[in-house]
């Protein structure tokens, strides 16, 4: 997929975690960091995107806007608009693609801080991005070529897996699935491990555990490509272990909970973009 990428040259706006992670997963992907450049206002995140990624930075948004094909809006939510529209001005802007990974910036928005016609993908990476294992949601605006989503697609295949949304709304489920999904998990692993100790296990070890079983579980699911309610049912022996905890699980209602959750975040993610 890097191919995509081959001829570009990446800008990033904000060299924060998320710009870093992105950044180090295409010079590692093959893409070389001499085509890759970072803005940011803080010398701090300027040295350590300079560190994590090799690659050269500039305090000023507009010079990275001019040395690159495509730019990467890596900023918090309420700055993006501020930050474009900082730019008016500037030469060529309709002729970069424009992609921006802030949660709850509707492509309405961007397209209005930009000139009529620019071409815009809108992101929703997670942050497991930052150990190269992000789930990805890109949805592009009607400008944007195919030549454009597949460079889009490229640059978050650099971190995870990506998948194209076929509308912008479908990105709000995404926000409450697979964005605000790793605390979910966080939450998970931390009462599994504390049900260890709970039942004698030593905290270390308890953790360990809950860890590998969450990891191993997941890759199971992603390799083996069976639903997760055939891999449950191979771990469930008539009248065992597994059958009894999981009784207690549907009880205490964990699935309605996760389905409350996404739910939730899903309507929040709504309510932000609106």
């Amino acid at each position: 997929m890097i191919e995509e990428l081959s001829e570009q040259r990446v800008g990033f706006i904000g060299c924060g975690a998320m710009a870093q992670a992105l950044a180090g997963g295409l010079v590692a992907a093959g893409l070389p960091a001499e085509r890759i450049l970072g803005s940011d206002p803080d010398p701090g995140s300027r040295v350590t995107f300079e560190k994590s990624a090799g690659a050269a930075t500039r305090a000023d948004n507009e010079d990275v806007v001019a040395e690159s094909d495509l730019v990467v809006l890596a900023v918090k939510p309420a700055v993006v608009v501020p930050a474009l529209e900082a730019l008016a001005g500037s030469a060529a802007l309709d002729e970069r693609l424009w992609i921006s990974i802030a949660a709850g910036v509707p492509i309405a928005a961007l397209e209005g801080a930009l000139p009529d016609g620019a071409r815009v993908v809108r992101a929703m990476p997670n942050t497991p991005a930052l150990v190269g294992a992000a789930a990805t949601a890109l949805c592009a605006n009607p400008h944007a070529t195919d030549a454009d989503r597949a460079a889009a697609s490229a640059l978050f295949s650099a971190v995870g897996t990506t998948w194209e949304a076929p509308n912008e709304a479908m990105l709000d489920a995404v926000t409450g699935l697979s964005g605000s999904g790793p605390a979910y998990v966080f939450l998970f692993l931390e009462a599994l491990g504390d049900a260890g100790v709970r039942v004698g296990l030593p905290r270390e070890a308890a953790f360990q555990l809950a860890f590998q079983t969450v990891y191993g579980a997941a890759k199971l699911a992603l390799e083996s490509g069976l639903h997760p309610a055939a891999l449950k049912d191979r771990v469930c022996s008539p009248g065992g272990t597994t059958i009894a905890g999981l009784e207690r699980l549907e009880a205490l209602g964990v699935r309605a909970a996760l389905y409350e959750a996404v739910a939730a975040a899903t309507a929040r993610s709504r309510e932000l973009g609106s």
